[in-house]
């Protein structure tokens, strides 16, 4: 079970730095670990590390820039369970929660520690450094800070900030979410400020399957929002439609899904749009040493451990998802994926392999058995 929110004693509970994204659970000690069947994630944790070491040198040597992706081979089951497991019992879902976590800490570790990947934000380059300060909010009062990622509930965890520092007097008030107002942002800091958070506050960021994400993007920003129709859905159309390059009447309204991944195959991943960046570039977990890494698939459970860690106030609740809200189903992902055609896929996957490797998501099955279902 999670430890409750007044045994970390007060605010400022988040102070004390824990460590390399190695902050694991405190319900969960070794003995327990060794005691239940979960001796199991240790042969998997090994098997992730030797996969880890081999992409790493396929990274190094610059194999995977012209390499196609071979088509998966799993059959999708690990990715339902993590979304199922709030169905579950809280003990059920805390077990699984701290396995994964444990599994990608490590490889977190273990490809973080090659040569070649950055070590602190100062070895960043100028760009990959402005993108993450960018993303990183600061709360001063109970420090900690927080790298959000779009399409992984940064709205609710922007809420939270902003009850936490006063701006907002609830999380549940129906105001629409100024991204801007009322935030801290890492960026903001001077050097010498930003080092001492780094080292001092307590980090954490939350996770998603990549081509979940990619796609609630996708439907989001291409079938709700105006601005995206005129900006990025009109360039798309005259790039990759036959014939309309030079149409003057596109309105960017009927962007296919075919037509976006076009589009990122040809975009360099730092100057991407936020919201299709891979996670790994918006908060470089390599250059900075995060202490939690929680799930959108155990979003309420990490959600609240977070905010027992960082001593919120006990009325300080994780919002409930909008009754609007759509989620991406198993089945809305397969479909789409399914529909593309597989030489895209295999040359998209490649743009968010350290997303798929670091954080531990399988590659989605599209085998053309799995496809047919």
């Amino acid at each position: 079970m999670v430890p409750r929110r007044q045994e970390y004693g007060g605010k400022r509970s988040g102070g004390a730095r824990i460590g390399s994204v190695t902050h694991f659970r405190t319900a969960m000690n070794s003995g327990s670990l060794r005691r239940s069947p979960a001796v199991l994630p240790s042969v998997l944790t090994f098997l992730v590390i030797v996969a880890s070491g081999g992409l790493l040198l396929m990274i190094e040597k610059g194999m995977l820039n012209n390499m196609d992706t071979p088509p998966p081979r799993g059959n999708g089951r690990r990715l339902d369970l993590i979304r199922q497991a709030g169905k579950h019992s809280p003990a059920a879902v805390d077990v699984e929660s701290e396995i994964l976590q444990e599994i990608r800490n490590r490889t977190i570790r273990t490809m973080c520690s090659h040569k070649n990947m950055p070590h602190s934000i100062w070895t960043l380059s100028p760009l990959q450094r402005k993108t993450l300060l960018q993303h990183i909010l600061v709360n001063d009062e109970y420090r900690f800070l927080y790298c959000y990622v779009p399409k992984v509930a940064c709205s609710n965890w922007k809420r939270v900030l902003k009850v936490l520092s006063g701006a907002l007097e609830s999380v549940d008030v129906n105001v629409k979410m100024d991204h801007r107002s009322d935030l801290t942002f890492l960026s903001s800091l001077k050097p010498e400020e930003i080092r001492y958070r780094l080292k001092h506050y307590y980090k954490f960021m939350f996770v998603r399957e990549p081509m979940e994400r990619l796609l609630s993007a996708f439907r989001n920003k291409f079938g709700e929002i105006e601005s995206y129709k005129k900006k990025y859905g009109v360039e798309i159309i005259k790039r990759y439609r036959k014939g309309h390059a030079k149409d003057t009447n596109i309105k960017g309204d009927d962007v296919t899904f075919a037509e976006f991944v076009r589009y990122l195959l040809d975009e360099d991943v730092d100057r991407m749009n936020e919201h299709w960046m891979p996670v790994y570039n918006l908060c470089q977990p390599c250059a900075v040493s995060y202490n939690f890494i929680g799930s959108y698939e155990h979003l309420e459970s990490d959600s609240e451990f977070v905010l027992q860690r960082i001593g919120a106030p006990p009325h300080v609740h994780f919002p409930e998802r909008q009754t609007w809200y759509k989620p991406v189903t198993t089945e809305t992902l397969h479909y789409y994926l399914c529909s593309l055609p597989q030489k895209l896929l295999r040359e998209l996957l490649p743009k968010y392999i350290l997303d798929f490797s670091l954080f531990t998501y399988p590659f989605p099955n599209t085998t053309t058995e799995h496809c047919r279902h």
